[in-house]
């Protein structure tokens, strides 16, 4: 096998996160983008330490379970990986995923620890996976790239395309999120693509550092035609970044936040007028709670809040989960998945209160990496006190608003790195509740959320790689799996949720 070279193979299996393993004449090979079962030919990228990995050159035979994606952007758009298996194949793969994950783990745990293995079989305590209530239109929030399609194209506005850092897909009729999306989406890349701005080029300087008017023969051809240039990624040179979009499923509340640098400073009246206009003809299904715009000069290419302004409305929108209603705001975290995190939220308040645990969430509970409080207000009632800790300044005072309008006295809320924070605390934890980010507990934070030596710690993953590399450290410390589950919150992604209920015995 040499890199370049062109090899055909079948896929045997489809490990997390989308990594096919292909089995070639000339040895294994991973190649992402694939399915269980299809016949591909590859291109060999990399070889190294006996490991080699390749991209997807063609489907030469579909996979038995193979469909076509009732969708015009798959393939295109790297958004979606799963999109052309049914549902239940679906969940299916990506539950054998995370259980060859967490047999990986129990196993090393049982090596590093000594426990016997058999005490750790995954089989004994893993229950499945749980389905999103909504395969469909399910996302409440989209991060949108402006750009363009191809170099030198049209302006475009959506996701980046698949193995692309540059192009981007206009992903109008995607199917992860309702129509209000495409809506706004279809309205702000045609407001911008026909709409001129000569005074925002007034003050720019020309090629020469001078600066002059839009007509100058120095200028750009944006400046000379007025419309806003998108941000090059390459040259940092542009105006036009992210559109944020996120939409409340239950109460149908809207929030769109323009994201752009300051290297021009458009009227963007237009644009809030465009938007409203859209709702006064009565065309989406929800209604704006805000319009917002924030300024971003930041090399990376993310969403980032370097100032916000207010063009209509408010900066929050409202969501309701279970009973409980939560002021999300443009930045701060809350599950994507509205319908999906209520099954998630209602399973970790299941774990914690159901069997042998009745009654053992009373007394005070961390809530660790706690976003906007939803999981801490939601174990209140049953709980003499609950703390969360959130490294989002703008997330805890999101948290302290919600639990005060949600009338519950018992939770605070404090913001700051879990790992300093701790040693702030004064009340001692009698159950923690973990739901770090996608890379996991900080390596310093766990040994110190180990030494509390609480009976009971349910971890809650985005990622089941990083939890799969946490769980050794807790079987180190004494704790034992009784429960796990997976929660389909990103139905045809390569994402999964995953909850797991330690324990710590004798």
């Amino acid at each position: 096998m040499k890199k370049g070279e062109i090899l055909e193979g079948i896929v045997t299996r489809v490990d997390y996160p989308g990594k096919g393993v292909v089995e070639t004449p000339e040895g294994i090979c991973i190649v992402k983008n694939v399915l269980p079962g299809q016949k591909i030919s590859l291109r060999v990228s990399k070889k190294r330490r006996g490991k080699a990995e390749g991209t997807l050159q063609e489907v030469l035979e579909k996979s038995p379970c193979e469909r076509t994606a009732p969708c015009p952007h798959f393939g295109k758009c790297g958004g979606c990986m799963y999109l052309n298996l049914p549902f239940e194949e679906e969940l299916d793969l990506k539950k054998s995923q995370v259980v060859c994950l967490l047999q990986g783990a129990m196993s090393q745990a049982a090596q590093l620890s000594g426990v016997p293995e058999e005490e750790l079989e995954v089989s004994k305590w893993f229950e499945g996976i749980k389905p999103s209530p909504q395969e469909y239109e399910y996302r409440n929030k989209m991060e949108y790239t402006f750009g363009d399609e191809y170099k030198d194209g049209p302006l475009a506005l959506g996701m980046h395309k698949r193995g692309g850092f540059y192009d981007i897909v206009t992903v109008d009729g995607c199917r992860i999120t309702d129509p209000d999306f495409s809506l706004i989406l279809r309205t702000t890349l045609q407001y911008f693509a026909d709409t001129e701005f000569p005074e925002a080029f007034q003050n720019t300087p020309n090629a020469s550092g001078e600066t002059g008017s839009s007509d100058s023969a120095d200028h750009t051809a944006e400046e000379k035609s007025g419309k806003l240039p998108f941000y090059h990624r390459l040259r940092h040179t542009g105006c036009l970044r992210h559109l944020l979009v996120r939409k409340a499923a239950f109460t149908g509340e809207i929030l769109v936040d323009l994201v752009t640098t300051t290297q021009l400073q458009p009227d963007l009246s237009g644009f809030r007028d465009a938007l409203l206009q859209v709702q006064e003809a009565g065309l989406l299904k929800g209604s704006f709670a805000g319009i917002l715009h924030t300024k971003n000069d930041s090399l990376a290419d993310v969403v980032a809040d370097q100032g916000t302004e207010i063009l209509y409305g408010k900066d929050f929108f409202t969501e309701e989960l279970l009973g409980l209603r939560f002021n999300v705001t443009p930045f701060s975290f809350f599950q994507t998945n509205s319908h999906g995190a209520e099954v998630l939220y209602d399973t970790a308040r299941s774990f914690l209160s159901g069997g042998t645990m009745a009654g053992k969430e009373k007394g005070i509970v961390y809530d660790l990496y706690s976003g906007t409080g939803t999981i801490a207000q939601l174990m209140a009632p049953t709980a003499d006190k609950v703390i969360g800790v959130e490294i989002v300044e703008e997330a805890v005072e999101a948290a302290k608003v919600n639990a005060q309008r949600n009338g519950l006295t018992n939770c605070s809320f404090l913001a700051g790195d879990v790992f300093k924070v701790l040693d702030t605390i004064e009340e001692k934890p009698d159950t923690i509740i973990l739901d770090p980010p996608r890379d996991g507990i900080h390596p310093k934070a766990l040994p110190r959320i180990l030494s509390y030596g609480v009976e009971n710690i349910l971890y809650i993953s985005c990622k089941p790689t990083s939890l799969a590399r946490d769980l050794p450290a807790f079987v180190a410390a004494g704790y034992r799996p009784v429960r796990g589950v997976c929660v389909d919150q990103f139905p045809w992604t390569g994402s999964v949720e995953t909850l797991v209920l330690l324990s710590k015995r004798g």
